[in-house]
């Protein structure tokens, strides 16, 4: 076996200048699924052998390194779990949560929050493997790389693209150079050539237009520009009533006073279909007038009709719920519910009721990204906010409903 049959072009160029360079600080950035945190892993490896030659040139019996992530689940799933499965060596943790590889005494941490950093407080560290790298804060990351202060230490990074005023690509991969000793690589899912062709040909044709392609495919740290749904065909995706057949309902909704309420109901088909049915906006109006609407709504589709609600106002949910309506607090990911909702816009699932929707569609065109932060604009997004936690909510979880018969009198 060669390392073409291995590796991708990409990763044996970085493999080679991991073996052949001197870098104190290597970053893998670039799109989804591009092989990325594979050739990480691998140097990974390579560095828990370096690392033991080194302890043991200096006499140290118990060399440590760190391993960082966002969470633990992420540790485990885009790490440990590879490890396992690629080099079929089982991981199991100390009675610390540490784990041992080649001798090397590896301590995970957690760079979600500040709290995460406990377990490597006044360490001195070997070296570290920081996935996920652009979740970190700047502060987090930067306790990881006073904590490598041993001679020789190296710390190996793989992220997906962010902002381009990230932090991380701003002081570190725009400045990398061999005097800095930073080594910077970016991927485009182009690179993984192992990638079966239809799911590259898949994802190229459900990743929405615009920044998250150009993030999740090209490898670019770009912020938006223009309208959020640029896939948006206000035409194609219009139709005059619901399609006459069984359908799984549920409702988004997002709470306002002097902003504006909104309530819109959904109803997926088995062809992994979205149709908004309605939408009630509205401002002004106290959360009784908002009881009887989501109660006319559970009438006409069903009792077990659920609300994925804004959790903001806490006390409407409970309101919701004393009257016998069954909500929950919604999934309010800004990032990953825009995706979820442009990507069934692009691939044509998506669709609306024309006469049962007035604000969704003043809305979807004001509707625009926040250049600064990357994010959409807090404008205009009553609607678009009641949208997202609906689909998102529902889809991320794979929910189908059991209520799938044609709801009464909703026609006229």
């Amino acid at each position: 076996m060669t390392v073409a049959d291995l590796l991708t072009k990409k990763q044996a160029t970085v493999l080679k200048s991991y073996l052949t360079d001197r870098w104190k600080i290597l970053i893998l950035n670039g799109a989804v699924r591009s092989g990325k945190t594979f050739i990480n892993n691998f140097i990974f490896m390579y560095e828990m052998k370096r690392v033991k030659e080194l302890a043991e040139k200096e006499g140290e019996p118990n060399p440590k390194y760190i391993l960082a992530g966002f969470s633990n689940g992420t540790i485990r799933n885009n790490v440990l779990s590879e490890l396992e499965n690629t080099f079929g060596i089982e991981l199991s943790p100390d009675r610390n949560g540490h784990y041992h590889i080649f001798g090397v005494e590896i301590v995970p941490a957690y760079t979600g929050n500040e709290r995460g950093m406990r377990s490597i407080r006044g360490m001195t560290s070997y070296g570290a493997y920081i996935n996920e790298t652009s979740l970190s804060t700047q502060s987090v990351f930067q306790e990881i790389v006073n904590r490598c202060s041993k001679a020789g230490a190296r710390i190996i990074c793989d992220t997906n693209p962010d902002s381009p005023e990230h932090w991380l690509k701003k002081n570190y991969i725009d400045n990398a150079n061999d005097k800095a000793g930073i080594k910077s690589f970016r991927f485009t899912l182009d690179d993984n050539t192992f990638l079966p062709e239809d799911y590259v040909t898949s994802l190229k044709a459900s990743t929405p237009s615009g920044m998250f392609y150009d993030r999740s495919i090209l490898g670019l740290w770009v912020s938006g520009d223009g309208v959020v749904y640029s896939d948006f065909d206000k035409q194609r995706m219009g139709i005059s009533k619901a399609p006459d057949k069984p359908l799984h309902y549920y409702v988004g909704v997002d709470w306002g006073f002097e902003h504006k309420t909104s309530i819109v109901v959904f109803g997926d088909d088995d062809d992994g279909n979205t149709y908004l049915l309605e939408e009630h906006t509205g401002k002004h109006k106290y959360i009784d007038y908002w009881i009887d609407v989501a109660k006319d709504i559970q009438k006409r589709y069903g009792r077990g009709i659920r609300y994925y609600c804004d959790s903001a106002r806490p006390e409407h949910v409970q309101a919701f719920r004393t009257a016998g309506l069954m909500s929950q607090n919604a999934d309010k990911s800004i990032m990953a519910g825009v995706e979820t909702v442009g990507s069934l816009m692009k691939t044509g699932h998506f669709f609306y009721v024309k006469d049962k929707v007035e604000d969704f569609l003043d809305e979807i065109y004001q509707y625009v990204w926040n250049e600064k932060t990357g994010e959409p604009l807090k404008e205009h997004d009553d609607v678009m906010d009641a949208v997202r936690y609906g689909i998102y909510t529902r889809h991320k979880r794979g929910i189908k409903m059991n209520i799938k018969t044609k709801p009464r009198s909703i026609w006229g």
